[in-house]
C-alpha cells in the first residue's frame, strides 16, 4: 500500500482516471518514446530537431510521435514545412520530473 503524507487525501479510484493513467503510462513506457518526451520537455520542437537529439531515423521518430499523439500525450502542428511537437498536458511533465527524481537521481 502507498503511504500518504498525513494531510494527503486518498487516491480516487474512478475507473475513468485509472484507464487514463494506464494509457498514458503505457505510451510513455517505451524507452524511445520516453526519450522523445525528455527531449521535448517544456519546448515546442520540430520533428527534425527531435530526430537529431534522439539519434535515430526520422521514420522511427515519426512512428513513435504518432503513438504519443494518439494517446494524447503530445500535440503537433504544421508550420510551413515543419511539424512542431509539444507535450499536451503540464501534468505529464510533472510525472516525468518525478520519474527522473526516482530513477535518475543526481548525486
Amino acid at each position: 500500500m502507498v503511504k500518504l503524507m498525513p494531510d494527503a487525501k486518498p487516491y480516487e479510484m474512478k475507473e475513468e482516471n485509472i484507464n487514463k493513467a494506464s494509457k498514458a503510462l503505457k505510451a510513455m513506457g517505451h524507452p524511445l518514446r520516453l526519450k522523445i518526451l525528455c527531449v521535448i520537455g517544456e519546448q515546442e520542437l520540430p520533428v527534425m530537431d527531435i530526430v537529431s537529439k534522439v539519434g535515430t531515423t526520422q521514420s522511427n521518430i515519426s512512428q513513435h510521435i504518432d503513438i504519443l499523439r494518439e494517446k494524447e500525450i503530445i500535440t503537433s502542428r504544421r508550420e510551413g514545412s515543419k511539424i512542431l511537437c509539444k507535450v499536451r498536458d503540464p501534468n505529464i511533465l510533472k510525472l516525468m520530473e518525478a520519474m527522473q527524481a526516482t530513477f535518475c537521481p543526481v548525486n
